[in-house]
């Protein structure tokens, strides 16, 4: 039995139909080149101790009790979704001894990107392998889903399939995760607003204005699903000018739902001026990031665009590499 292991998961975009995906219409999402890295240890102590220094929390766990080593008693907050993935599987292995999990990252956080779903999914990979346990993709995100599930009180488990799955996914709720063969390039430019933001309240505000108005926000829900089942039409054809118009579109929609923020909207208007294809809220919005697609001449000038309207550029491309064991 292993006394090491090491996993990463992927950092991910929403291309289009997030929120509207909580409701049962599809999404397309990508996985992006940056990742989250997992690293677990045995112990002798049984103690679960987990450590993450980009979130400024550390602290270890016995019987449920949590006992913070940085961040006091927020660390817990943070911390949890992955004790119970590590807990979960160590009494799924019969282990009785401790593990430590030490997390590492290069995504930028409650930014839209599927941070959290990319740590769990590597933290779940991580456990398995280290209890020699199942770590089958299907697996792997069924653990990280759940543990999505106290993060964000009701979330599609969009961001854990991309991270499990990686490149380009159709996702419907309750219904089997399609693969997407995608042979054209999409040239993105990211912009991250630096705010962060909630996202189990802008989800849960979204539900309070549909229970307000049933039929405005139902048939604007139906509205973004269509623009998901329009694009596959633009991405089988590679017609980036027609995708881009329906990014532009469903964020449009998007705003009239309450998730957008001046923040957002100043990078996404500037990208569009600068020559971006179409530029729209990634995420749960309200802070966070948006995305460009962007003709590859134009991805300084809309990079620049973006940073002179206050954003913080990522330029990356997509990746077809899910979660990966990597020792």
């Amino acid at each position: 039995m292993k006394s090491m292991a090491r996993a990463s998961a992927p950092a991910k975009v929403i291309l289009l139909g997030e929120h509207f995906v909580v409701y049962g219409e599809p999404a397309i999402v990508l996985a992006i080149d940056m990742r989250a890295t997992a690293t677990a240890e045995k112990r002798t102590d049984g103690k679960i101790l987990i450590e993450s220094r980009g979130i400024g929390a550390s602290g270890f766990f016995v019987d449920d009790k949590f006992f913070p080593k940085i961040g006091g008693e927020e660390a817990e907050r943070k911390l949890e979704p992955l004790y119970i993935i590590v807990k979960e599987i160590r009494e799924h292995a019969d282990f009785n001894e401790g593990i430590s999990l030490r997390i590492e990252s290069s995504i930028p956080i409650a930014s839209g990107l599927g941070s959290s779903a990319a740590v769990s999914v590597a933290s779940a990979a991580a456990t398995c392998s280290l209890l020699n346990l199942d770590t089958s993709e299907d697996n792997i995100f069924k653990l990280a889903f759940d543990a999505e599930k106290i993060i964000h009180g009701n979330p599609s488990g969009v961001d854990p399939a991309i991270s499990t799955y990686g490149g380009v996914l159709w996702y419907c709720r309750s219904k089997p995760i399609r693969r997407l063969k995608v042979k054209a390039d999409l040239p993105l430019v990211i912009g991250n607003t630096g705010k962060e933001r909630s996202t189990g309240e802008l989800v849960a505000g979204v539900d309070a204005l549909l229970k307000r108005y049933p039929r405005i926000i139902g048939r604007i829900i139906k509205a973004g699903g269509e623009i998901v089942k329009r694009s596959l039409y633009a991405l089988k054809k590679g017609d980036l000018k027609m995708l881009g118009e329906l990014m532009n579109i469903d964020h449009e929609l998007l705003c009239s739902i309450g998730v957008s923020c001046r923040e957002l909207d100043d990078l996404v208007y500037a990208a569009r001026e600068a020559g971006a294809y179409g530029a729209k809220l990634t995420g749960a919005g309200g802070g966070g990031c948006m995305i460009a697609l962007t003709p590859p001449e134009r991805i300084m000038d809309v990079a620049d665009a973006i940073s002179e309207a206050g954003g913080e550029v990522l330029i990356t491309r997509k990746t077809d590499d899910g979660v990966i064991i990597e020792r």
